[in-house]
């Protein structure tokens, strides 16, 4: 392992921050469609039916919840097989459609289906470890994104951008100061 500070790990460090940006966009955006996506597919939660199918869902043992979680991926493989097969044939907008709302459908049900299993998951015990590892690995790749210097300084960016914005929106307005003017010449002419 290379010394910190030495040559060696400096270029090891500025070899992998290209991968660390990747890794952190893909888990943000994952963890926002994830998240975005289970809170929109909870809105059929309100149906009747939908509400005991989840609530059977969260009961089911933990013998049965890890197929259960599986079963978006077996589903939209089908689909994902004919959106390959319409981008070969060269229907190349209807197969990345497609290929996009399987992409978007299972990842809604899938995070759905683990809000509603991920106590009964946890207690597999490798399935525990696996995801204790996958939020280390995460946590890691966000301190290491936020250790960068351009990191840092895009932050220091968008933070004088939205206060210079708060500042812009708590001023008022042209069409504000407009109308103040258009009430006052109002007022001066009926004071005549």
């Amino acid at each position: 392992m290379a010394r910190p500070g030495s040559l060696s790990h400096r270029l090891k460090r500025a070899a992998t921050a290209p991968l660390v940006l990747l890794a952190a966009l893909f888990i943000f955006l994952e963890t926002f469609l994830w998240d975005e996506l289970a809170r929109l597919f909870g809105i059929l939660s309100r149906l009747p039916l939908w509400a005991r199918l989840e609530r059977w869902i969260a009961g089911v043992p933990a013998w049965a919840a890890l197929p259960l979680f599986l079963v978006p991926m077996l589903l939209l493989f089908p689909i994902k097989l004919a959106a390959i097969w319409l981008l070969a044939r060269g229907h190349m907008l209807l197969g990345v459609q497609l290929l996009l709302a399987a992409k978007l459908g299972g990842t809604a049900l899938a995070a759905r289906l683990f809000m509603l299993l991920k106590p009964t998951l946890l207690t597999i015990p490798w399935f525990a470890r696996g995801y204790a590892g996958l939020v280390r690995w995460r946590t890691r790749i966000f301190a290491r994104l936020h250790e960068m210097a351009w990191w840092q300084a895009a932050q220091g960016l968008i933070g004088a951008v939205r206060l210079h914005l708060a500042r812009w929106r708590a001023k008022p307005g042209i069409w504000s100061r407009l109308v103040q003017r258009m009430r006052r010449r109002r007022q001066n002419k009926t004071r005549r």
